[in-house]
């Protein structure tokens, strides 16, 4: 590390020791106060569970230590690795989809010799340390088209594009030229194929939160680049299954010469961004085959070729009842609809693809299988609605009540119940601070939410210098991502017993409410842990609050991670039985002889 490095880890490690000197009494009131709590509660001494074999949530046998795997793991994705996806079918890209392991990894994956602490943003936008992502292959294949650049020991990131040479400044300037990019109608945005996802990082200074997808490939570590700039990104690929989105998602769906076969498979990755756009929203298309006449010798394909692919294209989009509103120069918009009223009545349109079943679930997307059959959308009275509710413009959008909750599509959650959980957020956000002064500074950028519920730690949030991916965890008793968008926040749907699709040392900081509780008797706990230490950068922070019970066994195992942890009691004091847990993950590496430059 460089003394800068070795100072910030210092200052780290200063304020954490600072605060455990300080409550060292306030720790000894919260053992005796959770002590005698559990006897009054259970007539018996504050232990770990005794119904064992009921039990998956076991803690690690005490003293069990986690190993490091090897330096070849540094880049492991469990659910992507690219040797076993090799078992699996070439046909519409299947092998590149989630594909995890029967048995998770019992090591805990080390990150490169030389990694350092990201540069803060905004500062990260346009600059990553090499020794961070130790890749300099796309900086040769990608030169012309000012992806990156290698400057010594770091990056530079000019903001170009395979479409935007220029830029992704003037490439956004030129959409928002044919499009209304700065009144908050759009807000959440989508990149299918997004390369170092340049469009998604200029797009943050309008207040528009894209969030990056593309499949790990042949284009080595380009969702690794885009996390390390501090732009929300994921592991992810059009083939087979829908996108771990809720429908009705996105403002807007962008690709930049993404190389998704749009036209081919009846248009089924079409209608997939169909499903997640919402009604009113647009799709942006620059690259082949848009302004063929003008590159097709550049892209080294026939007029013939090029020209049936737009066609195949636009009658797709008709099947989707969408309307194009423009094509100029390199780019292509086109609009969904408000509402399916015309496009029911008029069958001519849709007489290429049929509706979905009305009982078929829209927002059912994990492992889920995509359609060629056109999804529902939320039924209008008059042409004059918009299906789903009229979202605000951005930022009112943040506090307003969503329209999936007003409406009253979610069991249970109501206006006074949304309105209660922001207030909620507020409070324990701020105590959080108090805990962690270094929260809401420009020392965490990429932040996880493992359990977001209404997405209220996020939107408290809104205004330190970070981004939050939400989680609604398939468990979850009620599905509540579809709302988390309509504030105009972003976030997907997983497993926790599984791996998640991203790259390890992807999150800053990472939280979670009552995860532990949802997941008890569903898998390893362990196996959580290790997975949370996958993702988390070295000196990143974890938040974990759930039952004192649980967290004594989190502990454990965190302390065979080799985390500084510390638990602290609820924000409404000792007496609660909810508790939380403060840890901060060491930082250490792979050897240095581990070392090479590719």
């Amino acid at each position: 590390m460089t003394n800068a490095d070795s100072s910030s880890c210092s200052r780290y490690r200063t304020i954490f020791n600072f605060r455990k000197a300080n409550i060292c009494a306030y720790i000894l009131l919260l053992c005796v106060s959770s002590y005698l709590l559990a006897a009054y509660h259970r007539g018996t001494h504050l232990t770990t569970t005794t119904a064992a074999a009921c039990n998956r949530f076991d803690a690690a046998p005490s003293g069990t230590f986690f190993p490091s795997c090897g330096a070849n793991f540094s880049e492991y994705t469990p659910c992507e690795d690219p040797q076993r996806s090799l078992r699996y079918k070439r046909s519409r890209m299947i092998y590149r989809e989630r594909h995890c392991p029967e048995e998770p990894l019992k090591c805990r994956v080390p990150a490169p010799y030389g990694y350092r602490n990201p540069f803060p943003w905004p500062a990260s936008r346009d600059r990553a340390w090499f020794a961070n992502v130790p890749h300099r292959e796309l900086t040769v294949e990608k030169a012309v088209q000012n992806w990156i650049r290698s400057d010594g020991d770091r990056f530079v990131f000019p903001g170009g594009g395979t479409t935007f040479p220029n830029g992704a400044d003037a490439y956004i300037d030129h959409i928002g030229k044919l499009i209304n990019l700065k009144d908050g109608s759009i807000r959440t945005a989508l990149d299918t194929g997004c390369g170092v996802a340049s469009w998604g990082a200029y797009l943050f200074s309008r207040d528009i939160l894209t969030l990056s997808i593309a499949p790990r490939d042949t284009h080595e570590a380009q969702v690794q680049f885009a996390l390390e700039r501090g732009v929300p990104a994921l592991i992810g690929i059009l083939a087979s299954k829908r996108l771990p989105f809720p429908s009705r998602a996105f403002d807007m769906s962008h690709c930049s010469r993404c190389l998704i076969p749009w036209a081919e498979y009846d248009g089924i990755f079409l209608n997939e961004i169909d499903r997640v756009l919402r009604p009113g929203g647009y799709w942006i298309l620059s690259g082949p085959p848009i302004n063929w006449k003008k590159y097709w010798k550049g892209w080294q394909r026939t007029k013939e070729d090029l020209n049936e692919e737009q066609t195949k294209i636009e009658k797709i989009a008709k099947s989707l009842c969408w309307n194009k509103l423009v094509e100029k120069d390199d780019i292509a918009i086109w609009q969904k609809p408000k509402h399916h009223l015309d496009c029911k009545a008029n069958r001519k349109l849709t007489q290429d693809r049929s509706f979905c079943n009305s009982q078929s679930d829209p927002d059912k997307a994990w492992y889920t299988n995509m359609q060629t059959c056109l999804g529902p959308v939320p039924e209008v009275s008059n042409k004059e609605e918009t299906a789903g509710g009229v979202l605000d413009n951005w930022p009112n959008r943040l506090k307003s009540i969503p329209p999936r909750i007003y409406k009253g599509t979610i069991d249970g959650v109501t206006d006074e119940t949304y309105s209660k959980n922001y207030e909620l957020w507020k409070k324990r956000v701020s105590y959080y601070k108090t805990v962690n002064n270094q929260l809401g500074t420009e020392r965490y950028r990429n932040l996880l939410d493992m359990n977001a519920y209404l997405g209220g730690f996020a939107a408290v949030l809104i205004e330190d210098p970070v981004w939050v991916m939400n989680v609604v965890p398939v468990q979850a008793k009620v599905n509540t991502l579809g709302a988390i968008y309509e504030r105009g926040l972003i976030g997907i749907y997983h497993d926790w017993c599984e791996a998640m699709s991203t790259y390890p040392r992807t999150y800053d900081l990472i939280h979670a409410d009552s995860m532990f509780s949802l997941y008890r008797n569903r898998c390893e706990l362990e196996d959580i842990l290790l997975e949370v230490d996958r993702i988390l950068r070295p000196e990143g922070c974890v938040i974990i609050r759930d039952d004192v019970d649980i967290l004594v066994k989190v502990k454990s195992i965190a302390n065979g991670l080799e985390w500084d942890s510390l638990i602290v009691d609820h924000e409404d004091g000792p007496l609660e039985r909810e508790k939380l847990l403060f840890a901060v993950k060491k930082y250490w590496t792979a050897p240095s002889s581990s070392f090479r430059e590719d």
